[in-house]
């Protein structure tokens, strides 16, 4: 199955980070957005009637009200799709004062 999908997890607390808007866009336009869930994933950001294709594709976290005294109001993550038959896990790892991301499973 193809699609990407994500999960963050606040690093500061310990604990996966509920109610976190994510925006999916590519091509400057918004294509998907969900908001993390109780363990902080949210399962399917491409809409099920879209096709996944090569190219760069942005997310968009919403941090501000997470982390009101945070740093970064949101986290922008830009990752380039090339394996349109994969599916893109991205996890987010974010604290007050910094995050980090990479590709998951």
């Amino acid at each position: 199955m193809s699609g990407i999908s994500t999960h963050v997890l606040d690093t500061a607390a310990g604990r996966p980070a509920a109610g976190i808007a994510v925006q999916l866009w590519r091509d400057g336009t918004q294509i998907g957005s969900a908001v993390t869930d109780e363990g902080g994933r949210c399962a399917a950001l491409l809409p099920a009637d879209a096709v996944l294709l090569p190219g760069p594709y942005e997310l968009v976290f919403e941090v501000a009200e997470y982390f009101p005294n945070g740093l970064y109001p949101e986290v922008a993550i830009t990752f380039r799709v090339s394996e349109v038959t994969s599916h893109y896990h991205i996890p987010l790892l974010l604290s007050p004062f910094g995050f980090t991301t990479y590709r998951g499973s």
